[in-house]
C-alpha cells in the first residue's frame, strides 16, 4: 500500500514503482455505475470495447478519483437551481430577504368578485335577439325608471318582472333582489347603486315592447344615483307603500321629476298589508288608497298646480299591487279578468266606475252615485277588494277542502300535494294564478310614458346646451338613427373585479356602433375651450340585463346601452360625439342634483408607502359615486365630502376593498361650512395691484333672501341674455334696472350662490377700459368666493359691488398676473368690513315612530341642537311622523341614539335642507375658548372657525388688515376705525 508521503502536494504519484503482482485491489461493482460531478469517471465507460476494458481498469486503480484533491470553487455539495428545476426555469438568486413575512412565497391566485353575475346566460321566456331587434324600433321602446322611498317596493317590482320573463325558481324565505349585484346591496339589504335591466314585456292587448328599466335606491343618502337615471329616461315608475304614504324620499324625488319634465306614474304597493298587518276592514282599505293617492297629488299641485300631471286609477296611470307577492294590476287589467271569466262587458266602460264615489246596487245590478244605504258597497270595494279579502282570508284560514271548492269556483286548479305547502308559497301559487303577468302595469308605462321619439325635444331642449335650431340639434330632437352621432353618459358601472368601468347612456341621435371612434367630450368642455375632449373606441357594446350582458354590434337612438372602452377621461358625466360632426358640438348639461354633499371625513393610508394606490382608489370612488367628492386641502390632507353616513360608510368600504386593497385611518367626520356677510361693508375697501399702477374699489353686502337658492337650482343663469336676467331680477327681487343688467358673474362657479355687480358710473371710469379687465376681475372674485378669508370654505349669499377702477393706460400693466389677486384681496377686505358670519349645513331629519316613543325622540334631538318642526299622526296606521330639523354637525350618531333611546322602535332619515348661521361672531378675539370642553351660544362660530383654521395649517388670526394696503390701514387707524381692523 502506497503511504501518505508518496504523493506530492498536488496529489500526483512520486513514490516507488507498483509491483505487478501485488495483490489487485478489488474494486465494487459500483464504482463503474454513471456518476456525476466533479468525481464522475469518464462519460461513455460502459461503451468501452471489451478487450480496452482491461487496461481501462487498470488506469482507473493507477489514479482512484475519489483520493483526487478537489479545489474548494469546483466542489458542488447541492444539486444547482437548474438541475431541480429545469433549464427552462427562471432561478433569482438574492443576497438578503427582502420579502416581509406577511406575505407569501407563492400567493394564491385570488379571485375578485365583486358583483353578482350569472354564470352563463339564463333562460329567458323571450329571444334575446327578438330584443337586439326592438331596438331598431324606437317608437316600441320605454326608458323608465323605478324611484321611491326606501323598503317600498322597487327591487321586488324588478323581481317581479324578472320572474315573469326569466325561468327563475321562487324561494318563500329568500327574495332574489335580482338587481341589487353589488356586495354591499347584498350584505344591507338596501340598493345602493341604481341597476339598469331591459325586458321584453306585453301589454293586454298581447302587444310586445322593450322597456329599459332602471331599478334605482330609495334610501335618502343615495338620491345622486336617482337622479343619475331619471336623467336618462323619459318617464318614472313611482313605487308608494300604501301604508307609510308620501315621505321625504318621495317629496324629492317628484320635485326633481317636475323640474326635468319627466313624466310619472304611479304604483301603490304593498296592498295586502293592510289585509295582514293593519288588518283594516275593506271600506277603510279604500279610504287609505285614496288618501295616499290624494297625498301625492296635493304634493304635486303644490309645486305644479297643471291638471294634467294628477294621478288617479279612472286616468290610467295608477295600478295596484304587492310585490311582495307577485301581484300587480290596474281597473282595466281587472275588469278584464272579469269579461274573461263572465264575458259580454265593455271593458272601458266598467274600468271606469270601478273607482270614486260610485256604487253598486246588487239587487238592481246597477251603478250609482248615490248610496243607497250605509251598507251599499263602493264599486271599487266590491269589485276588487273583496274578493282580495277573502282569497287572502281563506287560504290563510279555512281548511283544505273548502279552500278548494272556493278555488275551483274561481276557476284555480292546484296539485293535492300544493295544498300541504307553507301558506306563503301556497297564497303565492294561489295569485300567480288569479292575476297571472302584470300585463296592467305594461299598460300604464306604455300610455302614459312617451317613446323616446315622442319625448327626444323635451330631452334635448332640457339637457342639450348648444343651439336648438342646428342641424345637429334637430336631429337629435327626431332621435334620428341615420344622424349623427351624440350620446349623452350618465353613469360608470365598474366590472365584476372592479378594476375598469363601463359606461351607461343614452343614444340620442344616430347609432352606435362596435369598433366606432368617437370624441370624449367632459364637463368642462366647450368650443371655445376644447381641452376637456378625448378620443376613445367603442370597444363593446351591451344591453344591460343587471347580473348578465347581451353583447349588441350597434344600438340605434332612443335605447339605453352600456359601452366598454370610453371610460378613461369620464369623472362623472359626458358626452360621445361622432367624429364627422361639422357642427359646434355641446355638451349635455352635467346634472343637477336633489341634494349636497355636505358630510367631510379626511383620510390616509397607514402605511405612507401606499399613498399612490389609495389616490387611485380615490379617482375610481369619484367615477363610481355620482355625488362624492375628493379634495386635498392646504395642509396636504385628502379629504372625502358625501351625503351622509351611511354614505360615507358604502364609499370607504369600495375604497378599501374594491379600488385600493389598502389599509386606510378616517378622522372623525366634520362638515363643510360657508362663510356670508350679514350688513353691507362699513367702508369702501380698495386695493392697489403690486406694480401700484391699477386701483380696485369694491364692498360686500348680503343678498336677498331666495336668489342663492333661484341661482342654484338654474332659475337664472349666466346663459340668459342681459335683458332676461334682469327682468328677473327686476320682477321677482325688485332690483333697478341697471343694477340687475349689470350682473358680471356668479361664483364661485356659474350655479354659484354669489354676486359681482359692475357699479360704476361711466362719468368716474372708462367702461372700455373697464371691459378689458372683466375677466381678470371675475376670476379674482371666483377665486375668492371659492375659499372665503375665514377659514378657506366656500362663500355664500353675498353680493359684492365693483364701485371704482382706476387701471392703467398700458395692457401690459394690467395682465391677469396684476388683477386677479388684487381682485381676489379686495374680495376679502370688503368681506371682512361687513360683519362676516359663518353658516352651517341643517338635515331635514323625519322621524317614523309610535306614539309612546315620541318623547324620546324630542329628547334625543334636543341633546343635539335640533328642534321639531311637526308631528303628526299617519292616517290609517299607528305610527307617528316626526320632521325636524338638526345641525349636520350635531347629527352624526344620531340615529344610533335614537334607536337606543326608542328600543329600536323609531327609524330615521336625514338629507341636507338648507344653510344656517351658526350663533355669534367668528373674528371676535375677546371669547376664551378652553380646551376639551364644548363651546356654548356664542361662542360656537369662533370655535368652529378656528378648528377649521386649525386642521387646514392656517394660522389662528383673521385680520381684515391683511388683506388691506398699508396707507389704508394707517389712514383707518388714524380717523379712530382701528377697530374695524381686528
Amino acid at each position: 500500500m502506497a503511504s501518505f508521503e508518496d504523493y506530492d502536494e498536488f496529489g500526483n504519484y512520486i513514490g516507488a514503482d507498483l509491483d505487478s503482482d501485488e495483490e489487485e485491489e478489488e474494486i465494487p461493482q459500483q464504482h463503474f455505475q454513471k456518476q456525476t460531478g466533479p468525481t464522475a469517471p469518464l462519460e461513455g465507460y460502459d461503451d468501452v470495447p471489451m478487450e480496452d476494458a482491461e487496461d481501462t481498469a487498470l488506469m482507473e486503480v493507477d489514479e482512484p478519483s475519489h483520493r483526487a484533491v478537489i479545489l474548494h470553487e469546483d466542489k458542488q455539495y447541492y444539486p444547482s437551481a437548474s438541475d431541480v428545476y429545469g433549464a427552462d426555469v427562471e432561478t433569482l438568486v438574492q443576497e438578503e430577504d427582502a420579502q416581509p413575512l406577511s406575505e407569501p412565497i407563492v400567493a394564491p391566485v385570488k379571485v375578485r368578485k365583486w358583483t353578482v353575475e350569472e354564470k352563463d346566460m339564463p333562460e329567458t321566456r323571450f329571444d334575446k335577439g327578438f330584443l337586439l331587434n326592438m331596438t331598431t324600433f324606437p317608437e316600441m321602446v320605454r326608458n323608465v325608471a323605478i324611484v321611491g322611498h326606501l323598503h317600498h317596493g322597487k327591487t321586488a317590482l324588478m323581481d317581479m318582472l324578472v320572474f315573469e320573463t326569466h325561468k327563475l325558481t321562487w324561494d318563500a324565505d329568500k327574495p332574489v333582489r335580482y338587481t341589487d349585484t353589488h356586495v354591499l346591496s347584498r350584505e344591507r339589504e338596501i340598493s345602493i347603486k341604481s341597476s339598469p335591466m331591459s325586458l321584453i314585456l306585453s301589454d293586454t292587448a298581447g302587444k310586445s315592447y322593450l322597456l329599459h328599466f332602471i331599478d334605482t335606491p330609495g334610501h335618502i343618502n343615495f338620491v345622486d344615483e336617482v337622479a343619475s337615471a331619471m336623467r336618462l329616461v323619459d318617464g318614472i315608475l313611482l313605487v308608494v307603500d300604501v301604508v307609510e304614504g308620501l315621505m321625504v324620499g318621495t317629496e324629492l324625488i317628484l320635485r326633481h321629476a317636475l323640474q326635468e319634465g319627466i313624466k310619472i306614474t304611479l304604483v301603490v304597493n304593498k296592498i295586502d298589508r293592510l289585509i295582514l298587518e293593519l288588518r283594516i276592514p275593506p271600506a277603510d282599505a279604500y279610504y287609505k288608497i285614496k288618501h295616499t293617492i290624494e297625498e301625492i297629488n296635493t304634493f304635486i299641485s303644490s309645486i305644479d298646480p297643471n291638471p294634467e300631471l294628477r294621478l288617479s286609477p279612472e286616468n290610467g296611470n295608477v295600478a295596484f299591487a304587492s310585490t311582495d307577492m307577485s301581484w300587480c294590476f290596474t281597473l282595466h287589467s281587472f275588469a278584464q279578468m272579469y269579461v274573461d271569466t263572465y264575458g259580454s262587458v265593455d271593458v272601458k266602460a266598467f274600468a271606469d266606475r270601478l273607482w270614486g264615489d260610485i256604487y253598486f246596487h246588487e239587487d238592481t245590478r246597477k251603478f250609482t252615485r248615490k248610496q243607497a244605504d250605509a251598507e251599499t258597497p263602493r264599486s271599487f270595494v266590491h269589485f276588487i277588494l273583496n274578493p282580495l279579502y277573502k282569497l287572502y282570508s281563506h287560504v290563510l284560514g279555512e281548511e283544505t277542502d273548502e279552500l278548494r271548492s272556493t278555488l275551483e269556483g274561481l276557476g284555480i286548479k292546484l296539485k293535492p300535494i300544493m295544498y300541504k305547502m307553507d301558506v306563503r308559497p301556497l297564497l303565492k301559487a294561489i295569485l300567480d294564478q288569479f292575476f297571472g303577468p302584470a300585463t296592467g302595469l305594461v299598460d300604464v308605462i306604455v300610455e302614459h310614458i312617451p317613446s323616446p321619439v315622442q319625448n327626444a325635444a323635451n330631452k334635448v331642449e332640457g339637457t342639450y346646451l348648444g343651439p336648438q335650431t342646428s342641424d345637429l340639434a334637430l336631429s337629435m330632437k327626431a332621435c334620428d338613427p341615420e344622424g349623427p352621432l351624440m350620446v349623452h353618459i350618465s353613469k360608470l358601472y365598474h366590472t365584476t373585479d372592479a378594476q375598469s368601468f363601463r359606461s351607461f347612456g343614452r343614444v340620442i341621435s344616430g347609432t352606435l356602433r362596435k369598433g366606432m371612434e368617437v370624441k370624449v367630450l367632459g364637463e368642462g368642455y366647450s368650443p371655445e375651450d376644447e381641452e376637456d375632449m378625448m378620443k376613445a373606441v367603442v370597444d363593446d357594446l351591451w344591453i344591460s340585463e343587471s347580473r348578465y350582458f347581451i353583447p349588441a354590434e350597434e344600438i340605434p337612438a332612443g335605447n339605453l346601452v352600456l359601452i366598454g372602452g370610453v371610460d378613461a377621461s369620464i369623472s362623472k358625466t359626458a358626452t360621445l360625439a361622432g367624429f364627422d360632426i361639422e357642427d359646434d358640438m355641446h355638451i349635455f348639461r352635467p346634472i343637477k342634483h336633489m341634494t349636497q354633499s355636505v358630510l367631510k371625513i379626511a383620510i390616509e393610508p397607514i402605511a405612507p408607502s401606499e399613498l399612490p394606490k389609495m389616490l387611485s382608489g380615490l379617482r375610481n370612488i369619484n367615477k363610481s359615486y355620482p355625488l362624492v367628492a375628493t379634495k386635498v386641502e392646504e395642509s396636504g390632507e385628502h379629504v372625502v365630502i358625501g351625503t351622509g353616513e351611511l354614505y360615507l360608510d358604502c364609499v370607504m368600504h369600495d375604497l378599501r376593498r374594491l379600488f385600493s386593497e389598502i389599509e386606510i385611518k378616517v378622522s372623525d367626520p366634520v362638515t363643510k361650512f360657508c362663510e356670508t356677510v350679514l350688513e353691507t361693508s362699513a367702508l369702501k375697501c380698495y386695493a392697489d395691484t403690486p406694480n401700484k399702477k391699477n386701483k380696485l374699489t369694491m364692498i360686500a353686502e348680503p343678498l336677498e333672501r331666495g336668489i342663492a337658492e333661484d341661482i342654484e337650482r338654474g332659475r337664472v343663469n349666466m346663459r340668459m341674455s342681459a335683458k332676461e336676467r334682469g327682468s328677473f331680477f327686476q320682477e321677482k327681487y325688485q332690483w333697478d334696472l341697471l343694477a340687475s343688467r349689470s350682473i358680471w358673474a356668479f361664483g364661485p362657479d356659474e350655479n354659484g350662490p354669489n354676486v359681482l355687480l359692475d357699479d360704476t358710473l361711466p362719468s368716474q371710469v372708462d367702461k372700455k377700459l373697464l371691459a378689458t379687465v372683466k375677466e381678470h376681475m371675475k376670476q379674482g372674485f371666483q377665486w375668492g368666493a371659492r375659499e372665503g378669508p375665514l377659514c378657506d370654505e366656500p362663500m355664500r349669499n353675498v353680493k359684492f359691488r365693483v364701485l371704482d377702477a382706476s387701471l392703467a393706460a398700458e395692457p401690459i400693466f394690467r395682465g391677469g398676473g396684476q388683477i386677479v389677486p388684487t381682485a381676489r384681496r379686495v374680495c376679502y377686505s370688503s368681506f371682512l368690513m361687513a360683519t362676516p358670519r359663518l353658516m352651517e349645513p341643517i338635515y331635514y331629519v323625519e322621524v317614523q315612530a309610535p306614539a309612546d316613543c315620541i318623547s324620546a325622540v324630542y329628547t334625543v334631538l334636543a341633546r343635539r341642537r335640533g328642534h321639531v318642526t311637526q308631528d303628526l299622526p299617519k292616517a290609517g296606521s299607528p305610527l307617528y311622523t316626526v320632521k325636524a330639523l338638526i345641525p349636520v354637525i350635531d347629527a352624526n350618531g344620531f340615529e344610533t341614539d335614537l334607536r337606543t333611546a326608542t328600543q329600536g322602535q323609531a327609524f330615521c332619515l336625514q338629507v341636507f335642507d338648507h344653510w344656517s348661521i351658526v350663533p355669534g361672531d367668528p373674528t371676535d378675539t375677546t371669547i376664551k375658548l378652553r380646551p376639551l370642553e364644548p363651546a356654548s351660544g356664542q361662542a360656537l362660530a369662533r370655535d368652529l372657525v378656528l378648528k377649521t383654521r386649525r386642521r387646514k395649517g392656517l394660522g389662528d388670526q383673521i385680520a381684515v388688515s391683511k388683506y388691506l394696503d398699508d396707507e389704508f390701514v394707517l389712514a383707518l387707524s388714524a380717523s379712530g376705525h382701528a377697530d374695524l381692523l381686528g
